[in-house]
């Protein structure tokens, strides 16, 4: 009898399981996430900010909309501000009585500031500025001024000009700083025309000191993001006498940076050296001398976020290693730190402290979720927000992380997404996705959206691996520096041991790989329909570097490009140059290589896209090359994204589950979908 009520039981299991659906290309674009969690002084209550896609074929086009939520620590939610709108920097008044948010709201013709009281009632203008967008904005202590970042206002007789046709643009010529402004809040009843305060150059971030007497200030030489990258500084300045009285020296790139609240020390993300590729590195400096230290010498990972205690000299701060990330504390005077959530939780980002230091809010994502709020109180982790209910109808493949020794011995890791009916002995396609940077990383996380197949391709029938090759974060510096001087050298032979693994492993089908990956993921996708063309059957493009030598010259980050990646210049080695760009290799190309790019991206000029496609078509190969007006760096736009993930998931079933030697039609027939939903809403 026992054994007839497990077999039933069993087998009601199995059919629920077959009777839930998997994830769709058409699910993607349905995918809420939130953007921006943060916790009321009091504790209480988290405000946060959620995707809102836009419904293809019905809305216009354009990025999803950003709504307003409130959430409890029971769960529950309530919505103060939805619909089409962005609402955007959410600050908590420090009575915990009102949301402060950037919106463009009604007939504003520039972004504003606003409020909404958490009890009940409409948003209401705070301040603008005449003629120029508030960039962003933080609230005094005692809640009676504002600092304001504003890129300064257009002359009205440069519009008129543009009319007249005088449109020359001087390159990189005739920048204007973004400035900061403190304003009055009970003056701010009109817009306004602030005095910038006295601080040179430009203008990238802001905090106030507890007491309301200081400011730390983040500048930059320029406009660039070159200068941002490589030239930032972090200064105090005095309200009272206008002008910076510390400067804080560090080397290579600078990224956040917050005041103890009693103010004797700033917390700092930043480079250990010039040549460091990323921000992961946690620096603590006295207020009175500017004596920066590292905190965590030889950390074998990377901090992303932080937030002091308010009672306390504790930092609590969010940190990456390997696959995972990790949540913890320290108290300053000590090296060591306690974890909060451990690795293995969920994935962690966007972290914010309550003035009782009772909680701690953050945006965490699972294999199973994207970025949903999270809170921690007395070290224990809790879910507040569902923002895909129709998630949990889903079936989802497993997906674990994997590591290996390259073969030269260095350790590498990835995140292997198994096919949804994986059935051990059977080889099947597999889909390797490749991370850009590389001064990035893949967690074992969320891992799909319109350019990431994941749990998408998994659904088809794909092993979906996302591998971390020498040169990624998350296991320290001397790691993530492992690819600099090597262009396409052992970074991209790992590519080759990570897919060999996967055969050795019996899981992956050899003669049915295929490549894709976005900007140096992009790069390594190129490389691997040229230069390793025998490892890989299909190869999908995105926004990638095909020549070295006028990707340099075309490229917003060149003084990057030389510091943390080439560590030399094209003209030091012109041959070298050349030799480690996709280009030089087309010849030999024997994988059908499909070309995405973003028509307007100022890091990787689309003519990089049509050298290799030039280079290929006049040779013979199969190679299509995509442009998405109106996009830059990775598209935006809800349709440029669809129309991607349809060509991505379609390029590789055609060569990969078909078998099919002749390239899939050009044409998607977005009229027939348009006709359709317009017949379903009849």
């Amino acid at each position: 009898m026992l054994k007839t009520s497990l077999a039933i039981a069993i087998g009601l299991s199995s059919s629920l399981a077959f009777a839930q659906s998997a994830i769709t290309v058409e699910d993607i674009p349905k995918v809420k996430s939130v953007i921006q969690t943060t916790v009321s002084p009091d504790g209480d209550s988290v405000a946060f900010t959620r995707s809102l896609p836009r419904t293809l074929y019905v809305d216009e086009n354009g990025s999803n909309y950003s709504e307003l939520y409130v959430v409890d620590g029971k769960g529950v939610e309530r919505p103060f501000i939805t619909g089409s709108v962005n609402i955007k920097s959410l600050q908590w008044s420090n009575d915990s009585k009102t949301i402060y948010f950037l919106a463009k709201l009604k007939d504003d013709k520039y972004t504003s500031l606003y409020q909404i009281p958490v009890d009940g009632g409409q948003a209401q203008a705070v301040m603008s500025l005449k003629d120029t967008s508030i960039s962003s904005y933080q609230l005094s202590p005692d809640n009676k001024q504002v600092a304001i970042l504003a890129m300064p206002a257009a002359d009205k007789s440069e519009k008129e000009l543009k009319k007249l046709g005088f449109k020359a643009e001087v390159y990189e010529q005739g920048l204007k700083n973004k400035q900061l402004f403190i304003v009055d809040l009970a003056k701010a009843d009109k817009p306004l025309t602030p005095t910038a305060l006295n601080v040179d150059n430009y203008v990238s971030d802001v905090n106030w000191a507890a007491n309301g007497e200081k400011l730390l200030v983040k500048t930059q030489p320029t406009a660039l993001i070159d200068d941002k990258y490589t030239k930032s500084m972090w200064h105090l300045f005095d309200i009272a006498s206008n002008k910076v009285t510390l400067s804080f020296k560090t080397e290579g790139k600078l990224g956040d940076a917050e005041l103890s609240h009693d103010g004797k020390y700033i917390a700092i993300l930043g480079a250990e050296d010039k040549h460091d590729p990323a921000t992961g590195r946690l620096f603590i400096a006295d207020t009175k001398t500017a004596e920066i230290t590292e905190w965590l010498p030889n950390f074998m990972g990377h901090v992303v976020d932080f937030e002091w205690s308010h009672k306390r000299n504790t930092l609590n701060f969010i940190a990456n290693i390997g696959t995972e990330s990790f949540v913890a504390s320290i108290k300053t005077g000590s090296n060591k730190y306690k974890k909060l959530v451990k690795e293995g939780k969920f994935i962690a980002s966007q972290l914010s402290v309550s003035d009782s230091d009772k909680t701690l809010a953050l945006r965490g994502n699972t294999a199973k979720h994207p970025n949903e709020v999270f809170i921690v109180r007395s070290n224990k982790a809790k879910r507040l927000t569902d923002s895909n209910s129709w998630l949990n109808d889903k079936r989802f493949a497993k997906q674990e992380t994997i590591t290996l020794k390259a073969r030269d011995g260095v350790e590498l890791d990835g995140v292997l997404v198994y096919p949804l009916d994986y059935e051990k002995g059977t080889r099947y396609p597999l889909i390797m996705s490749v991370h850009g940077g590389p001064e990035s990383h893949d967690k074992n996380g969320w891992g799909t959206n319109y350019s990431r197949p994941g749990q998408m391709g998994a659904a088809r029938g794909y092993a979906v691996f996302y591998p971390n090759y020498r040169g990624s974060t998350g296991k320290g510096v001397d790691y993530s520096k492992l690819g600099q001087n090597d262009y396409a050298g052992k970074e991209f032979d790992d590519l080759v041991d990570f897919k060999n693994h996967l055969v050795d492993l019996g899981l992956v089908d050899t003669k049915r790989v295929g490549i894709t990956g976005g900007s140096y993921g992009g790069y390594a996708s190129a490389w691997g329909a040229t230069k390793l063309t025998e490892h890989f059957a299909a190869s999908v493009m995105f926004v990638g570097v095909t020549n070295q030598l006028s990707k340099f010259g075309t490229t917003d980050i060149s003084n990057e490009m030389n510091l943390v990646h080439a560590r030399s210049y094209p003209w030091d080695k012109w041959q070298w140059y050349l030799e480690r760009s996709p280009i030089y290799w087309a010849g030999q190309s024997e994988t059908p290589l499909l070309i995405m790019h973003g028509k307007d991206d100022p890091r990787v000029h689309p003519a990089q896209s049509m050298e290799l496609y030039r280079y290929m078509k006049v040779q013979g190969k199969d190679v299509r090359l995509v442009y998405y007006p109106g996009e830059g760096h990775g598209n935006r736009k809800v349709a440029a994204q669809y129309d991607y993930s349809l060509r991505l998931m379609r390029w590789m079933d055609n060569y990969l589950m078909e078998g099919k030697k002749d390239m899939p039609a050009f044409e998607i027939d977005h009229a027939a979908k348009l006709k359709a939903v317009k017949d379903a809403n009849k």
